[in-house]
């Protein structure tokens, strides 16, 4: 059975769209997710719900855990993952994200008609505390920082970038491959580099 699961690739295309349409967001909803109609899963992301708190998928999404199906190809499977009680991930509808990583302490939000890249980074979380004591082994969210981040509609975000705690970026703008966004990005801009700098704004 393994084995079957492991070569579903190569069955006929409809066969894998129904596999993905209806098994796989149906394993996701067993996680306790909330996930809408029309999601694809192409293979199994990894969800993981602190108690008390909530992940929602909106409606038309597709997540893409598989190389073979994204152009870029993955370095792992997608993660979902909330840290503490009362965190929230919200996912837009028809928004597509590609082995992407998110990560929420207290709420990451991301809007309609997003484009995440290969292997996208958001987290509103540092892990782990600045101040030198103790710090592997202290988990206190008092001493843990942690800000919302917010990703407004119809906004692309490019392979490996990396959005920070706190960060707002606004509609319609791109965040250039391998970003790292410490600061809010305007509506319908491009940011790119590390720190992400604006470059140009698409009006």
């Amino acid at each position: 059975m393994i084995n079957k699961l492991l070569l579903i690739h190569r069955y006929p295309h409809f066969v894998r769209k129904l596999w993905g349409h209806y098994f796989l967001a149906s394993f996701v909803r067993l996680t306790g997710a909330k996930v809408g109609a029309g999601v694809r899963c192409y293979g199994m992301p990894i969800v993981s719900l602190h108690k008390d708190s909530e992940i929602v998928i909106g409606d038309d999404c597709e997540l893409c855990s598989r190389s073979d199906t994204t152009n870029l190809g993955v370095n792992h499977s997608i993660v979902l993952r909330t840290l503490r009680p009362g965190a929230v991930i919200v996912i837009g509808n028809n928004t597509g994200i590609s082995g992407g990583s998110i990560c929420a302490a207290v709420r990451v939000e991301i809007g309609n008609e997003c484009l995440l890249g290969a292997n996208v980074t958001i987290s509103d979380t540092d892990f782990h505390p600045i101040v030198p004591n103790d710090r592997r082994y202290n988990v206190s969210p008092q001493d843990i920082a942690a800000a919302p981040v917010i990703i407004e509609d119809n906004v692309f975000i490019g392979t490996g970038a990396i959005i920070l705690k706190g960060v707002r970026v606004g509609r319609n703008s791109v965040v250039g491959a391998g970003a790292v966004v410490t600061k809010d990005v305007p509506d319908n801009s491009i940011v790119a580099g590390n720190p992400a700098k604006f470059i140009k704004n698409l009006r």
